[in-house]
């Protein structure tokens, strides 16, 4: 289940797949490619579970001599597998008897039958004692997880692999854990620590099982955007040797990192708009889609804005490449929301920064803080004094 030579697990290409099939942004034609893919992966793997829940929600439509087929082909080796079972546990030693449940279990995922999956690997964990081959099962899960995005499962998962570190583990898998946990973030609009993560991995990334590397630094640029200030974006990510050598492959990536850390707001703005449809289609973070749309467009408004203390309306329109109309009403929606600091003159059609003053409001803080603790001790020597 692991990805092989570099690739792309089959069953999340497979979910990938699936998510498009329900986008109303995708053509037509490219569907009817997509449903003759679905059912060749499907028919390929004797997915007779997973067929049987794709045809009740008309994704594919139903052919019973298909669906007898898997299901005697499935019947078939799942004698086979508990015959070795049988055997292993009659004739053979421990590792054999565990190799012959990891067998089942990894037969149940193939075939996208979760509910066994997941018990079956509870019952190869029982016969596993190494830490490295416990966390392999752990990675197993995730995968499950991920196929179905459920991340009560993901997130328990992680926690057990966190818990199993503690009592050894190597390198490559704690590294491989890190993308996995990295893209749980992601996935729960935790971008923050999703971009520590991934950049954390950059140098040591293996989990091709998951996606493809362009995928992945495509992922860590999304996210570090966002979430890290410009001094730590230049270090971390503009600069970075190794997202690099793979942004120029990446449509629009590269003019979407360096215009904005370039001040091009008008250049920032076409890759933007063509990054758009990437960012919608994937399946990751298509649930965040509106909110990432609303965190950059503030985080490149609060940095034009950062160098102003007024400016006009059809300045900043002109930077953008935009009407001032346009500018005018994304800046009232975030003005409103509390995303950006300043204020409109529309009579002089200026912009007014008023910018928070962090010391007055730490000085505030510490004021607030020490009355607080005078009063805790004042009542402490009241008790005492009893």
């Amino acid at each position: 289940m692991d990805g092989e030579d570099g690739k792309q697990q089959a069953h999340l290409v497979l979910a990938d797949k699936l998510f498009l099939l329900t986008q109303p942004d995708v053509d037509d034609i490219d569907k009817v490619r997509l449903r003759h893919e679905v059912l060749a992966a499907v028919v390929a793997d004797d997915m007779a579970t997973l067929y049987e829940s794709l045809v009740a929600t008309s994704v594919l439509e139903l052919d019973q001599k298909v669906l007898d087929s898997m299901r005697d082909k499935n019947v078939e080796e799942l004698k086979k597998l508990d015959d070795k079972i049988a055997d292993a546990e009659e004739n053979l030693g421990e590792s054999e008897v565990r190799e012959a449940h990891l067998a089942k279990s990894l037969f149940f995922i193939r075939i996208g039958d979760k509910v066994k999956a997941l018990e079956q690997l509870k019952v190869t964990e029982g016969k596993t004692v190494a830490v490295g081959q416990r966390m392999d099962l752990v990675f197993y899960t995730l995968q499950i997880g991920l196929f179905y995005m459920d991340f009560d499962l993901i997130s328990k998962s992680i926690d057990k692999a966190k818990k199993l570190f503690e009592e050894g583990g190597d390198w490559e898998r704690k590294n491989r854990l890190k993308v996995y946990e990295g893209l749980y973030c992601m996935s729960t609009r935790n971008f923050k620590k999703a971009a520590d993560l991934f950049l954390d991995s950059i140098s040591t990334f293996t989990t091709y099982e998951l996606f493809p590397y362009d995928t992945f630094i495509c992922y860590t640029v999304l996210a570090s955007i966002i979430t890290l200030d410009r001094v730590s974006l230049k270090q971390k990510v503009v600069d970075a040797p190794e997202i690099l050598t793979v942004i120029g492959k990446i449509p629009h990536l590269a003019e979407f990192l360096n215009s904005l850390y370039g001040c091009q707001y008008k250049s920032f703005f076409s890759a933007f708009a063509g990054l758009t449809k990437d960012i919608k289609l994937d399946r990751y973070l298509h649930p965040h889609f509106r909110y990432y749309m609303r965190e950059i467009r503030t985080v490149v408004y609060s940095q034009f804005l950062e160098s102003y203390k007024s400016v006009t309306i059809e300045a900043m329109a002109k930077a953008f490449g935009v009407t001032v109309d346009f500018i005018d009403l994304e800046l009232s929606r975030f003005i409103s929301a509390g995303k950006l600091h300043c204020k409109i003159d529309k009579v002089a059609g200026v912009l007014e920064t008023n910018r928070p003053d962090s010391k007055n409001a730490l000085y505030q803080s510490t004021i607030k803080q020490g009355d607080f603790l005078l009063n805790r001790i004042q009542k402490l020597s009241r008790v005492i004094d009893l």
